[in-house]
């Protein structure tokens, strides 16, 4: 019973993904979505989403929680981790024991920095569109082990769900990646940060009840959480009438 219903709660996050990307939709919290459900499905404590922006760098446009976002910051400021791997060599990186010697060769301040953290294992998966990687999915867990082979599938497939909705973000009909858009979702992902550091300052919360916040006034509204992040942080927005929602 515990098998079917795993089961029928992963094909209705996999269904609920397909339906995001038949209607318009915000990819920001599409993606930050698709990373609290990789917790959700998976025998990890959090994910985390990098990409390939048009100018060939590195960027985390999503996580699981903001804990999450920093260490994925910390491993680009580096250069190193299992992700920045992935995304180099298009290849899985599972397995990783961030307590190993052979991690702290290979990874140095990001296998201190995550175990600091809490994490002690991590794995990689490529997000690529045939030969063409365009970023990775990251996750985290809290104890030592390797991921099961279902496990890896399963991260695959949200790894390319994905990958699909990068893709796809509305003007995809010459069949290439829509240079313009990644980048304006670049952009409001520094807007948004803006917001939460502005709300999470105000109203003395953390930066995750921020975000929250943002999406919870947002979705019901059909707004895009860069359009309301920019209100906030212009200070068109009153806040308590935010807050208050």
């Amino acid at each position: 019973m515990m098998a079917m219903a795993s089961q029928q709660r992963t094909l209705e996050i996999l269904v609920e993904a397909v339906d995001s990307l038949i209607d318009d939709f915000d990819l920001i919290d599409f993606l930050h979505r698709l990373t609290v459900r990789c917790v959700e499905l998976l025998d990890i404590e959090a994910a985390g989403v990098m990409i390939i922006d048009p100018c060939g760098e590195l960027q985390v446009i999503a996580a699981s929680d903001e804990h999450t976002r920093l260490l994925e910051l910390f491993a680009l400021q580096h250069a190193q981790g299992p992700c920045v791997e992935c995304c180099r060599t298009g290849q899985p990186q599972l397995d990783i024991d961030l307590a190993s010697a052979e991690a702290a060769r290979a990874f140095g301040p990001f296998a201190t920095r995550a175990r600091t953290a809490g994490f002690r294992t991590t794995h990689a998966i490529p997000m690529r569109l045939r030969n063409q990687v365009i970023g990775a999915l990251n996750l985290f867990h809290s104890r030592p082990g390797r991921i099961s082979e279902s496990d890896a599938r399963l991260g695959q497939a949200l790894a390319d769900v994905a990958t699909i909705a990068i893709l796809q973000q509305r003007t995809i009909e010459q069949g290439n990646i829509d240079k313009a858009q990644l980048q304006a979702a670049l952009h409001s992902r520094v807007v948004i940060e803006q917001a939460k550091g502005v709300l999470a300052e105000r109203w003395q919360v953390s930066l995750d009840e921020a975000f929250e916040s943002l999406r919870n006034y947002a979705r019901p509204r059909q707004m895009r959480l860069a359009d309301l992040a920019r209100q906030v942080v212009q200070g068109t927005m009153d806040t308590a009438e935010l807050q208050r929602s």
